[in-house]
């Protein structure tokens, strides 16, 4: 019943990154732009070296950290697919090498159809950098979700023999 529950829980939140995915991966090229241009300037705000630069500067700066940003976005909101897609398969009694195929190659599929998606938004277009990005991000999750047990067995391994003494 416990693994049931769980299974749900992570399913949902899969699909709710999926959505979120999918949510900022419809927003046109002008929207999608003007929401990275936004956090990129605050976080320029946040940067006294930057507003010391003349305006021809700290524009090329601000174009560089805008790119960056939006990369970090997508190696985040992936690295979480990967720990959802990694944890839900580890619910399940299959092998570890299977679970890494499994993990590694929905989050590729994902990454890939997301992109086609883009090529039908106005103003976006698809991005093999961006998959690669990607599933660099559902690597990371993955190794999380592996150093995240490991620690775990140790954890109850050096409780069970701490009991026994």
């Amino acid at each position: 019943m416990k693994k049931y529950i769980l299974r749900i829980i992570l399913i949902l939140l899969l699909l709710g990154t999926f959505y979120i995915i999918f949510g900022f991966s419809s927003q046109d090229g002008e929207k999608s732009g003007s929401i990275s241009r936004r956090i990129t300037e605050k976080i320029a705000t946040l940067i006294p070296q930057i507003q010391e630069k003349s305006k021809l500067k700290k524009e090329n700066i601000m174009n560089t950290m805008e790119s960056i940003i939006r990369k970090m976005a997508h190696f985040s909101i992936y690295t979480l697919v990967g720990l959802l897609l990694m944890a839900l398969v580890s619910t399940y009694n299959i092998k570890e090498k299977n679970r890494l195929i499994i993990t590694l190659t929905t989050g590729i599929i994902y990454a890939t159809s997301d992109e086609i998606h883009q090529s039908f938004v106005p103003g976006r277009s698809p991005m093999i950098t961006d998959i690669v990005i990607d599933t660099m991000g559902v690597i990371l999750g993955i190794l999380l979700i592996i150093l995240g047990k490991k620690i775990i067995k140790k954890y109850r391994k050096n409780k069970q023999n701490m009991a026994l003494d």
